[in-house]
């Protein structure tokens, strides 16, 4: 049994430079109209009744929450704008509500927009946020069931968010490049596009998928695919060649066991990453 599987594994790495893509090769779905592919939908679908388990199948993101507040902190204070007002947030692809909930409930938070394809998934979001009067007060959380193709672009800068989340949510695109061109536009001027997503490696195949998925279980089989993750170069030089778009930041991070998610440095090149960019003043 132990032969077969390692003969297997190894004609699986023979076979994966195959189905490698990048930001302009992924075919788009056969509507053209939206970046969501509805088995992505389907999958996260199954998942929405466990979201907030914090020892179920979404638990790496419950651990992962925290370290995506560290690195919006650290964006914005290399900024250094100061800010009076209260800062306007848009989650995309915002799932059970775990990082909308907490930037709500920020001192320095004026409004949080969250937007979700799957009205399962979304159902929960809601049902767990009337547990806290904090998110219930007016203006201070919205769940909105569209995708970010069908949301409203802003008519003026002060309609706009000053940051924009993906969190974990560009690898589960159809088409990346086509998915950003229709986020950017909702980020105000000197505001920030933070996301977070996986480096497409040998590496992070073995841990991502084979090991995550196959082997220890840590998240559902099927939620990822390989061929899907952006290399952190890759999305460096997508935004380098657009006007506009300035201060790119990453940081790599990694799951320990029994320690959670800790940055490691230069690690963004081979797993799991976040990235910020601001859009120029």
């Amino acid at each position: 049994m132990q032969s077969t599987k390692l003969l297997w594994t190894l004609r699986y790495f023979r076979t994966l430079p195959k189905y490698v893509r990048t930001f302009h090769t992924i075919k788009p779905h056969r509507d053209s109209h939206t970046s969501i592919d509805p088995s992505e939908v389907n999958h996260f679908n199954a998942l929405a009744s466990t979201w907030w388990d914090p020892q179920g199948p979404s638990r790496l993101l419950h651990l992962m929450n925290p370290l995506r507040h560290d690195f919006i902190g650290s964006c914005r204070a290399a900024s250094s704008r100061n800010q009076e007002r209260g800062l306007r947030y848009l989650d995309i692809g915002c799932g059970g509500g775990i990082f909308a909930e907490s930037a709500a409930r920020l001192a320095t938070t004026a409004h949080v927009t969250a937007i979700d394809p799957s009205s399962e998934v979304l159902d929960i979001a809601k049902y767990h946020s009337r547990r806290d009067p904090i998110l219930m007060a007016p203006g201070r959380l919205s769940y909105q069931n569209v995708s970010i193709e069908d949301l409203k672009t802003p008519d003026k800068d002060e309609e706009r968010y000053d940051v924009v989340t993906l969190f974990e949510v560009i690898e589960h695109v159809t088409n990346p490049s086509a998915f950003l061109d229709q986020v950017l536009p909702h980020i105000r001027p000197g505001g920030w596009l933070i996301l977070s997503t996986i480096a497409r490696t040998w590496t992070s195949w073995l841990t991502t998928k084979f090991i995550a998925e196959d082997v220890v279980r840590l998240v559902p089989k099927g939620t990822h695919e390989w061929e899907k993750f952006i290399d952190e170069s890759e999305m460096r030089a997508w935004f380098t060649r657009r006007n506009g778009w300035i201060d790119i930041r990453s940081m790599g991070v990694v799951y320990v066991p029994g320690l959670g998610w800790k940055e490691v440095p230069n690690s963004e090149q081979w797993g799991n990453y976040f990235f910020g960019v601001r859009k120029e003043a």
